[in-house]
């Protein structure tokens, strides 16, 4: 069976109480490591979708916190979460524990599910042996036809459970969504500097889950949002303690996603506090954009608390702090009012645009030789070096590479950064300069 659907794909939400095994049955959907899972309850706080592929038939998977209908706080946003899943899926799956039985929580989960009119799979999770399989039958009693037996732990009848997912999906997806290349986004900071506030200001909705404990965002969250007239591809990620080599558990694997949603992004929007010092932290995160190559913007949150002297003590950390990335674009916001967010689509696109440039060589190099003229590299080793060519080797990031006869030292080569950015822009990205040396001759054939 082959799949050549090209439109959007039919959504599969998983959905039930806390550490059921959602997330682990997510994986085993996949074939793989992408969804977090630990044994604390309510690892998964927002819903995140993933793209599967069974017996050639691809589906989008969303796994959802924490269903709990009684939640207050924090877990009534989840249970939000969870439910607005369950409204724009294609199939519902509900996992309960078969070791524990139906709780009062998965009765009136199967309540609320046997008014809906998508199909609804009931999976009775922590199946392990033939033994365990008489705890799965007494979950007949939730209403919701027959408890399908599974391990997601161990991948024991998962197979068989993913042909029943494909058997109930509708020819078409219930949500129609015009199909676009729209502009992939990751918008990273350390925790609690406001990303989940920004997202959902953005979106217009209660997209993630926003909480005054720091670390609410554990996955990478997809988010279409429209913002300055164009459809942009938000991924909200969690905050960043720590290195990953030196993470643990949970948030290790926090760190390993949040690294590949740079990784898969164009752009990176580093969400700062403002009424916060610029950390150690926030310099770690920045870091990781430029050595991903990727475009950056720098958009400052909680801007409109600030009292007159902390708006000068923020200008001068700026300055002091941000020196090594002058050339990224920076934005003052609010996304608790709204204030400035507008802007931030402007700043996108230029960051863009510039990660995007490539310079003629002609120009490039007309350039450079007038640049070297006025200022030579330095004398090494009693002998300057001579730069006979430039060329621009790639874009996404603009790559330079500069054939020289000897080696240029490491401040020549920003001296060249400096000199290209005042010439050809470059606002909002990194650029690379690397040097080859290739030795000169002299008239009669010697190198020199």
């Amino acid at each position: 069976m082959t799949d050549e659907h090209t439109g959007p794909l039919p959504v599969v939400a998983i959905v039930g109480r806390p550490n059921v095994g959602k997330s682990t049955l997510v994986n085993r959907f996949l074939g793989r490591r992408a969804a977090v899972v630990q044994d604390t309850p309510g690892v998964t706080r927002d819903r995140i979708a993933y793209e599967a592929l069974w017996n050639g038939k691809r589906f989008t998977v969303v796994d959802t916190g924490g269903w709990d209908p009684q939640a207050e706080g924090l877990g009534a946003s989840i249970t939000r979460q969870a439910e607005y899943a369950m409204k724009t899926a294609d199939v519902i799956v509900l996992v309960v524990d078969s070791q524990v039985g139906a709780t009062e929580t998965d009765l009136a989960a199967a309540r609320v599910l046997r008014r809906s009119d998508r199909p609804v799979i009931l999976v009775a999770n922590k199946v392990d042996d033939e033994r365990s399989e008489a705890n799965a039958a007494e979950l007949w009693s939730l209403g919701l036809g027959e408890p399908h037996a599974v391990s997601a732990l161990h991948g024991r009848a998962s197979g068989d459970l993913l042909d029943l997912v494909l058997d109930a999906m509708p020819e078409a997806p219930r949500e129609q969504d015009e199909e676009g290349g729209p502009r992939r986004v990751a918008l990273v900071g350390r925790p609690n500097v406001g990303k989940s506030s920004l997202i959902n200001r953005l979106a217009k909705e209660e997209r993630s889950v926003v909480d005054s404990v720091a670390g609410t965002t554990v996955d990478p969250v997809d988010s279409l949002v429209s913002l300055g007239g164009e459809e942009w591809r938000f991924v909200d990620t969690a905050g960043l303690r720590r290195k990953v080599n030196t993470a643990s558990g949970m948030e290790y694997y926090a760190s390993l996603r949040t690294e590949g949603a740079i990784q898969a992004a164009e752009v990176a929007v580093v969400l700062l506090a403002a009424d916060e010092v610029i950390s150690e932290q926030d310099q770690r995160v920045i870091s990781q954009v430029v050595d991903a190559g990727r475009a950056l913007v720098i958009a400052i949150n909680k801007w409109d608390t600030l009292d007159e002297d902390r708006h000068y003590q923020l200008k001068r950390e700026i300055e002091r702090e941000l020196s090594r990335v002058k050339w990224a674009t920076r934005v003052n916001i609010s996304a608790a009012t709204g204030r400035g967010v507008s802007k931030l689509a402007d700043h996108l696109r230029a960051a863009l645009a510039s990660w995007e440039t490539r310079v003629p060589t002609a120009e490039l190099n007309t350039f450079v030789r007038s640049l070297v003229q006025e200022t030579p590299p330095p004398a090494r080793g009693g002998r300057a070096p001579k730069i006979k060519y430039v060329t621009q080797a790639d874009i996404r990031p603009p790559r330079f590479v500069v054939f020289s006869t000897g080696f240029l030292e490491a401040g020549y080569r920003r001296f060249l950064e400096r000199k290209l950015r005042e010439q050809f822009g470059f606002h909002g990205t990194p650029i690379e300069i690397s040097v080859k040396v290739r030795e000169g001759r002299d008239k009669d054939g010697k190198r020199g």
